[in-house]
Protein backbone atom coordinates (compact mmCIF):
# COMPACT_ATOMS: atom_id res chain seq x y z
CA UNK A 1 0.00 0.00 0.00
CA UNK A 2 1.81 3.29 -1.14
CA UNK A 3 1.30 6.15 1.30
CA UNK A 4 0.63 10.35 0.55
CA UNK A 5 4.34 11.78 1.66
CA UNK A 6 4.48 15.47 2.45
CA UNK A 7 8.18 16.17 2.55
CA UNK A 8 9.84 18.58 4.34
CA UNK A 9 13.72 19.65 4.81
CA UNK A 10 15.73 22.34 6.46
CA UNK A 11 17.21 24.86 5.03
CA UNK A 12 20.70 23.26 4.37
CA UNK A 13 21.87 23.15 0.85
CA UNK A 14 22.01 18.91 1.14
CA UNK A 15 18.77 19.14 2.67
CA UNK A 16 17.28 21.14 0.21
CA UNK A 17 18.94 19.16 -2.61
CA UNK A 18 17.51 15.73 -1.79
CA UNK A 19 14.10 17.36 -1.35
CA UNK A 20 14.00 18.20 -4.72
CA UNK A 21 15.22 14.92 -5.93
CA UNK A 22 12.64 13.17 -3.54
CA UNK A 23 9.91 15.04 -4.69
CA UNK A 24 10.42 13.45 -8.23
CA UNK A 25 10.89 10.33 -7.44
CA UNK A 26 8.36 9.48 -4.93
CA UNK A 27 5.77 12.74 -5.35
CA UNK A 28 4.90 15.18 -3.00
CA UNK A 29 1.30 16.49 -0.73
CA UNK A 30 0.75 18.76 1.42
CA UNK A 31 1.32 17.81 5.01
CA UNK A 32 -2.86 17.95 5.87
CA UNK A 33 -3.06 15.46 2.58
CA UNK A 34 -0.47 13.37 3.72
CA UNK A 35 -0.75 9.28 5.52
CA UNK A 36 2.77 10.68 6.76
CA UNK A 37 5.26 13.37 6.78
CA UNK A 38 8.88 12.28 5.77
CA UNK A 39 11.54 15.39 7.22
CA UNK A 40 15.03 15.79 6.01
CA UNK A 41 17.79 17.50 8.26
CA UNK A 42 18.76 17.33 11.73
CA UNK A 43 17.25 16.92 15.33
CA UNK A 44 16.63 20.83 15.46
CA UNK A 45 14.53 20.04 12.46
CA UNK A 46 12.55 17.41 13.53
CA UNK A 47 11.70 18.99 16.51
CA UNK A 48 10.24 22.05 15.06
CA UNK A 49 8.48 19.80 12.45
CA UNK A 50 6.80 18.04 15.08
CA UNK A 51 5.79 21.27 16.89
CA UNK A 52 4.52 22.59 13.25
CA UNK A 53 2.64 19.52 12.51
CA UNK A 54 1.02 18.73 15.75
CA UNK A 55 -2.63 19.15 14.97
CA UNK A 56 -2.78 16.95 12.36
CA UNK A 57 -2.34 13.94 14.00
CA UNK A 58 -0.06 12.01 11.77
CA UNK A 59 3.51 10.17 12.15
CA UNK A 60 7.22 11.43 10.84
CA UNK A 61 9.35 9.89 9.40
CA UNK A 62 12.84 11.70 9.93
CA UNK A 63 15.78 11.17 7.67
CA UNK A 64 19.71 12.47 8.58
CA UNK A 65 20.67 15.66 6.95
CA UNK A 66 22.12 17.54 9.43
CA UNK A 67 24.57 17.79 12.05
CA UNK A 68 22.55 15.41 14.95
CA UNK A 69 20.67 13.19 14.40
CA UNK A 70 19.37 11.11 17.20
CA UNK A 71 15.55 11.69 16.48
CA UNK A 72 16.19 10.35 12.65
CA UNK A 73 17.00 7.35 10.57
CA UNK A 74 20.01 6.92 8.34
CA UNK A 75 19.22 8.78 4.67
CA UNK A 76 18.70 6.67 1.58
CA UNK A 77 17.24 7.45 -1.67
CA UNK A 78 16.28 3.99 -2.36
CA UNK A 79 12.71 1.65 -1.02
CA UNK A 80 11.51 5.42 0.95
CA UNK A 81 7.68 3.38 1.07
CA UNK A 82 8.57 0.19 2.19
CA UNK A 83 11.05 1.95 4.91
CA UNK A 84 7.74 3.63 5.76
CA UNK A 85 5.68 0.46 5.51
CA UNK A 86 7.65 -1.43 7.89
CA UNK A 87 9.06 1.27 10.18
CA UNK A 88 8.40 1.10 13.85
CA UNK A 89 6.35 3.65 15.50
CA UNK A 90 7.48 5.77 18.92
CA UNK A 91 4.45 7.66 20.65
CA UNK A 92 5.96 10.97 22.17
CA UNK A 93 4.42 12.75 24.35
CA UNK A 94 5.88 16.18 25.22
CA UNK A 95 5.24 18.51 28.33
CA UNK A 96 3.44 21.55 28.76
CA UNK A 97 5.43 24.84 30.57
CA UNK A 98 3.14 27.78 31.93
CA UNK A 99 5.93 30.24 32.40
CA UNK A 100 4.83 33.49 34.77
CA UNK A 101 7.11 36.33 33.87
CA UNK A 102 7.50 39.27 36.03
CA UNK A 103 5.81 41.81 34.01
CA UNK A 104 2.59 39.42 34.65
CA UNK A 105 2.12 37.85 31.05
CA UNK A 106 1.64 34.12 30.96
CA UNK A 107 3.14 31.68 27.93
CA UNK A 108 2.02 27.94 27.29
CA UNK A 109 4.64 26.17 24.98
CA UNK A 110 5.13 22.31 24.73
CA UNK A 111 8.56 20.95 24.59
CA UNK A 112 9.15 17.20 23.00
CA UNK A 113 12.92 17.52 24.99
CA UNK A 114 12.92 19.44 27.90
CA UNK A 115 12.01 22.45 29.76
CA UNK A 116 14.83 24.31 31.02
CA UNK A 117 15.14 27.36 33.27
CA UNK A 118 18.46 29.10 33.22
CA UNK A 119 20.16 32.23 34.88
CA UNK A 120 20.17 35.42 33.26
CA UNK A 121 23.10 37.07 34.55
CA UNK A 122 26.43 36.53 36.40
CA UNK A 123 24.40 35.67 39.86
CA UNK A 124 23.18 32.37 40.41
CA UNK A 125 19.63 31.27 40.01
CA UNK A 126 17.79 31.07 43.46
CA UNK A 127 14.85 28.49 42.75
CA UNK A 128 12.18 26.52 45.29
CA UNK A 129 11.11 23.40 43.81
CA UNK A 130 8.02 22.14 44.34
CA UNK A 131 6.01 18.59 43.42
CA UNK A 132 2.50 18.19 43.62
CA UNK A 133 1.97 20.71 45.81
CA UNK A 134 4.89 19.57 48.54
CA UNK A 135 7.90 21.89 48.61
CA UNK A 136 11.14 19.54 47.93
CA UNK A 137 13.85 21.73 47.99
CA UNK A 138 13.16 25.15 49.72
CA UNK A 139 16.38 26.90 47.64
CA UNK A 140 17.78 25.09 44.93
CA UNK A 141 21.15 27.22 44.32
CA UNK A 142 22.10 26.96 40.55
CA UNK A 143 22.53 28.27 37.22
CA UNK A 144 19.58 26.29 36.60
CA UNK A 145 17.07 23.10 36.36
CA UNK A 146 15.56 21.16 33.65
CA UNK A 147 12.90 18.79 33.11
CA UNK A 148 13.19 15.89 30.44
CA UNK A 149 10.89 13.69 28.83
CA UNK A 150 12.70 10.23 27.88
CA UNK A 151 13.40 11.08 24.42
CA UNK A 152 15.17 14.47 25.64
CA UNK A 153 16.93 12.70 28.37
CA UNK A 154 20.48 11.78 26.06
CA UNK A 155 20.36 15.69 24.81
CA UNK A 156 20.87 18.43 27.21
CA UNK A 157 19.60 16.38 30.11
CA UNK A 158 22.33 13.87 29.33
CA UNK A 159 25.01 16.81 29.20
CA UNK A 160 23.91 18.29 32.65
CA UNK A 161 24.94 14.80 33.66
CA UNK A 162 21.25 13.86 34.09
CA UNK A 163 20.23 10.33 33.93
CA UNK A 164 19.12 8.34 30.81
CA UNK A 165 15.34 7.55 30.61
CA UNK A 166 13.96 4.14 28.37
CA UNK A 167 11.50 4.97 25.74
CA UNK A 168 8.22 4.23 27.48
CA UNK A 169 9.28 4.40 30.83
CA UNK A 170 6.46 7.24 31.80
CA UNK A 171 9.27 8.73 33.90
CA UNK A 172 10.82 12.77 33.97
CA UNK A 173 14.21 13.54 34.46
CA UNK A 174 14.67 16.34 36.78
CA UNK A 175 18.40 17.31 36.44
CA UNK A 176 20.17 20.73 38.27
CA UNK A 177 22.52 22.34 36.42
CA UNK A 178 26.19 23.15 37.91
CA UNK A 179 24.34 22.89 41.61
CA UNK A 180 26.02 24.91 44.80
CA UNK A 181 22.72 23.76 47.25
CA UNK A 182 22.34 21.63 48.50
CA UNK A 183 25.60 20.83 47.43
CA UNK A 184 24.94 16.60 47.29
CA UNK A 185 21.38 16.93 45.35
CA UNK A 186 22.12 15.65 41.93
CA UNK A 187 18.81 15.06 40.08
CA UNK A 188 15.36 13.26 41.07
CA UNK A 189 13.97 10.49 38.41
CA UNK A 190 10.10 11.41 38.45
CA UNK A 191 6.64 9.58 37.43
CA UNK A 192 5.40 11.38 34.77
CA UNK A 193 2.40 12.32 36.22
CA UNK A 194 3.99 14.54 38.71
CA UNK A 195 3.14 18.09 39.09
CA UNK A 196 6.33 20.46 39.37
CA UNK A 197 6.30 24.03 39.91
CA UNK A 198 9.49 26.06 40.17
CA UNK A 199 9.24 29.37 41.75
CA UNK A 200 12.24 32.09 41.60
CA UNK A 201 13.43 33.38 44.93
CA UNK A 202 14.87 37.21 44.52
CA UNK A 203 13.99 37.51 40.50
CA UNK A 204 14.93 40.98 40.57
CA UNK A 205 18.09 40.66 41.36
CA UNK A 206 18.53 37.35 40.16
CA UNK A 207 16.71 37.01 37.21
CA UNK A 208 15.81 33.47 35.48
CA UNK A 209 14.63 32.35 31.83
CA UNK A 210 12.63 29.35 30.80
CA UNK A 211 13.11 27.41 27.46
CA UNK A 212 10.38 25.26 26.31
CA UNK A 213 12.64 23.54 23.38
CA UNK A 214 12.51 26.88 21.34
CA UNK A 215 10.41 28.67 23.51
CA UNK A 216 12.40 31.38 25.57
CA UNK A 217 10.07 33.17 28.06
CA UNK A 218 12.31 35.74 30.24
CA UNK A 219 12.17 37.18 33.43
CA UNK A 220 10.22 34.17 35.09
CA UNK A 221 8.46 34.03 38.32
CA UNK A 222 7.39 30.86 38.26
CA UNK A 223 7.21 27.99 36.16
CA UNK A 224 5.11 24.88 36.28
CA UNK A 225 5.84 21.64 33.83
CA UNK A 226 3.65 18.55 33.58
CA UNK A 227 3.28 15.89 30.96
CA UNK A 228 0.95 16.79 28.51
CA UNK A 229 -2.52 14.75 28.63
CA UNK A 230 -3.53 15.82 25.43
CA UNK A 231 -1.00 15.98 22.57
CA UNK A 232 1.55 12.84 21.16
CA UNK A 233 3.00 12.93 18.26
CA UNK A 234 4.59 9.26 16.56
CA UNK A 235 7.68 9.05 15.13
CA UNK A 236 8.29 6.31 12.95
CA UNK A 237 12.00 4.24 13.13
CA UNK A 238 13.86 1.83 10.71
CA UNK A 239 13.47 -1.59 12.59
CA UNK A 240 17.22 -1.66 13.01
CA UNK A 241 17.64 1.20 14.47
CA UNK A 242 14.62 2.26 16.44
CA UNK A 243 15.04 4.92 19.42
CA UNK A 244 14.38 2.29 22.19
CA UNK A 245 17.36 0.39 21.00
CA UNK A 246 19.58 3.93 20.60
CA UNK A 247 18.92 5.00 24.22
CA UNK A 248 19.62 1.67 25.60
CA UNK A 249 22.98 1.89 23.47
CA UNK A 250 23.49 5.16 25.09
CA UNK A 251 23.53 3.96 28.57
CA UNK A 252 26.57 1.98 27.58
CA UNK A 253 28.85 4.60 26.03
CA UNK A 254 31.37 5.06 27.50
Amino acid sequence: MSHRIALVASHGTEAQAELEALKKRYGDVAPEEADVIVALGGDGFMLRTLHRNLALGIPVYGMKLGTIGFLLNQFHHDDLEERIARAQATVMRPLIMHAHSESGSSVEALAFNEVSLLRQTKQAAHIRVTLNGVVRIEELMCDGVLVSTPAGSTAYNLSAHGPILPIGSSMLAMTPISPFRPRRWRGAVLPATTDITFEVLDPYKRPVSATADSTEVRDVVEVRVRESTEHTMTLLFDPEHNLEERILKEQFTV
